[in-house]
């Protein structure tokens, strides 16, 4: 960092990056603010800057700046961490000290000391507080320390699965043998050993990953798990819609031999939602009518699917949401990236999973695609192919969206080669 770039984080102020010190703060304060800044997306602790901006300057020499700053973050820090030091000249002989935090540190949650005890701290906005049991779950799930899909789903136990789809799956789907309906120690066995099931309270209980796979009625015991499907009839959100649907049921399908559906899953209804939604043109192709839709199947099955799959479950009370405008189609799954995922990253085939066995099941039944690059194979050609538009994917602190634009020409190019 140069002393141009320290001029404009000081004056851009204190945000959920950038936090202003004065060198005699406590070890612990300090701490406080490291571990914050680490679970969030890095940043930077300018110490020698006051609240107001000015520029008190480090009251310690630079070399013993230095070793107070590298011994906080060893012994008031768990797991301990190395930042990136530097000290910047200001003026009148004044030198501001900056400890600089990596954005996705890969071990979170970080933890501050307080007394005997190791609490995990979360930055929101300019203050740094305790997380709540939600957040830290959060950041255990980020770093992968955290599996959520395999979390017993309390209340629920065998005869909450639908042991229809359970069979069609490994039957016709796998092509292998199941245990017949009724037999319920052969389905505990069987889906203890995938982990669609596991033990709670000594009874047999649905995972996450379970009850959204081949749940009865997922809804009643994750309300999370659920579509919002919104047909607006313009180009902005409005009370005024054309239709407004929550879509509900388990994620796989119940299917027959022919391939045919019985029921849909969440992502067939999704579908047949936008298909409702939207108005298709038709071509001749010899003597046959063939219906053009606005967003081509393939495209639109995968960005609902990688919305249903990859999403942080963690999160309740908010479903995935697809939204139709009159320009264009977006869908927005609950929760940040994991780690080192970044839009640039998918697009170049970026290949990851936050919730592996959703990813497995699903592509088993052919939703997801089998090398895991459906972003960079499927969306993107998909949509240049079928009107010349990029997908636009944006990442914010608490979502991601793949937006599809409907008219020609809606998007700006992204850097992509495909």
């Amino acid at each position: 960092m140069n002393k141009t770039e320290l001029m404009e984080l000081i004056r851009n102020r204190e945000n959920s990056g950038v936090e202003f010190k004065r060198d005699d703060v406590s070890s612990e304060r300090l701490a406080r603010e490291i571990v914050g800044l680490l679970n969030l997306n890095g940043g930077h602790i300018l110490l020698g800057v006051e609240d107001d901006e000015t520029v008190s300057g480090l009251t310690r020499d630079r070399g013993a700046a230095e070793e107070w700053v590298m011994e906080v973050a060893r012994t008031h820090v768990q797991p301990a961490t190395i930042p990136y030091w530097e000290t910047i000249d200001w003026k009148a002989g004044k030198s501001v000290g900056i400890v600089s935090l990596p954005a996705n540190a890969p071990d979170k949650p970080y933890k501050v000391k307080r007394g005997s005890a190791w609490i995990t701290k979360v930055r929101v906005g300019t203050t740094t507080r305790d997380a709540t049991r939600e957040e830290e779950e959060r950041l255990y799930q980020l770093s992968g320390r955290l599996q959520y899909g395999l979390k017993p789903v309390l209340g629920t136990g065998l005869d909450t699965f639908d042991f229809r789809r359970l069979r069609d799956y490994f039957t016709r789907i796998l092509g292998g043998d199941a245990p017949e309906i009724g037999d319920a120690d052969g389905w505990q066995t069987l889906l203890l050993n995938l982990d669609l099931a596991t033990t709670a309270i000594e009874q047999p209980s649905a995972t996450v990953d379970g009850m959204l796979l081949f749940g009865k009625n997922p809804r009643r015991f994750l309300p999370q798990s659920g579509v919002r499907a919104v047909c607006y009839l313009g180009t902005e959100p409005d009370y005024a819609t054309r239709a407004d649907e929550t879509l509900t049921g388990p994620l796989t399908p119940l299917g027959v031999s022919d391939g045919s559906l019985v029921e849909p899953g969440l992502v067939d209804q999704a579908w047949d939602f936008v298909c409702r939604n939207t108005t298709p043109s038709a071509r001749l192709e010899g003597a046959r009518r063939r219906d053009r839709w606005e967003y081509p199947e393939a495209v639109m099955r995968e960005t609902i699917v990688n919305a249903l799959v990859h999403r942080d479950y963690s999160i309740a009370g908010t479903d995935v949401m697809l939204s139709i405008f009159s320009d264009r189609l977006e869908v927005t799954s609950p929760g940040r990236l994991p780690n080192t995922v970044t839009p640039e990253g998918m697009m170049s085939g970026l290949r990851y999973a936050r919730n592996q066995t959703l990813v497995n099941v699903m592509r088993d039944y052919g939703y997801v695609d089998a090398r895991g690059m459906g972003v960079r194979n499927k969306i993107i050609p998909g949509m240049r192919a079928h009107n010349g538009t990029d997908p636009d994917l944006i990442e914010d602190e608490h979502r991601f969206t793949v937006r599809l634009w409907h008219h020609r020409g809606a998007s700006p190019q992204l850097p992509f080669d495909a």
